[in-house]
């Protein structure tokens, strides 16, 4: 299947953002640098920004992919990578149920599901699956609902282990500085997935230009490696900085 280079130079530039929100990260929390926009809604909508685009262009490229099963274990495998080490070097930023987890879960999920969504109008699974996002947004918070309607406090029993908190109703107990649960997020991985669908029916896809920005390309290819690997290296910048 044909490979889009604009979704490569999104997912680079995408990656390049996440670099630098945690590096900032790192230097607010870390190393105790003021940056006081940082923990207000400007950071938010940051942070919220990038996720987003991460999970809704994986959803949006699954079909794209032909070794899926691989691909999939791949990414959960990184993600327990990524949750044992912090675990060992530095259990208290330990990343548990982090973003690689949730995609590679959410790619697994749906090589199973997939047969049943073929059968969905895609528009109409645009729309039902970003509504679902958006009612179970607040759900890891013991909340669901939307700003226009009333929100339902949801039972304190269903947040008690830690299979409640990977499906999203984390325990009392639980902390991690990465955390997205199969709920809600599974549908903004779904909402990207029938995104393709309606624009590979409309005939679209081809329609999408063709952005010639080599490095942007080149990181948005390897964003799964340079995902494992920039977290080690922001320390190590930030650690020679700070001895200056």
């Amino acid at each position: 299947m044909k490979r889009y280079r604009l979704l490569d130079t999104i997912r680079g530039i995408t990656l390049l953002s996440m670099i630098a929100y945690h590096a900032v990260w790192d230097l607010v929390y870390i190393y105790g640098v003021q940056v006081e926009w940082y923990g207000t809604k400007i950071g938010y909508i940051w942070q919220q920004s990038i996720c987003w685009t991460f999970i809704i262009l994986s959803g949006f490229c699954w079909s794209l992919g032909r070794k899926k099963l691989k691909r999939g274990l791949t990414v959960f495998a990184g993600g327990f990578v990524i949750t044992a080490v912090t675990l060992l070097v530095m259990p208290e930023n330990r990343v548990v149920f982090g973003v690689l987890t949730l995609l590679g879960i959410c790619m697994l999920l749906q090589i199973v599901l997939e047969p049943l969504y073929r059968r969905c109008n895609s528009m109409v699974g645009v729309l039902l699956s970003f509504l679902c996002f958006f009612i179970l947004k607040d759900m890891n918070s013991g909340r669901i609902g939307v700003v226009a309607w009333k929100s339902v406090e949801l039972p304190k029993e269903l947040y008690t282990n830690l299979f409640t908190t990977l499906l999203g109703f984390p325990s009392r107990d639980f902390f991690s500085t990465d955390y997205f649960s199969l709920l809600p997020w599974y549908f903004l991985f779904l909402t990207g997935y029938f995104l393709f669908h309606v624009m590979q029916k409309k005939e679209l896809l081809h329609k999408l230009p063709d952005i010639p920005i080599a490095p942007l390309e080149w990181i948005g290819r390897h964003s799964l490696i340079l995902y494992m690997l920039h977290q080690p290296v922001i320390y190590g910048v930030l650690y020679l900085v700070m001895l200056v």
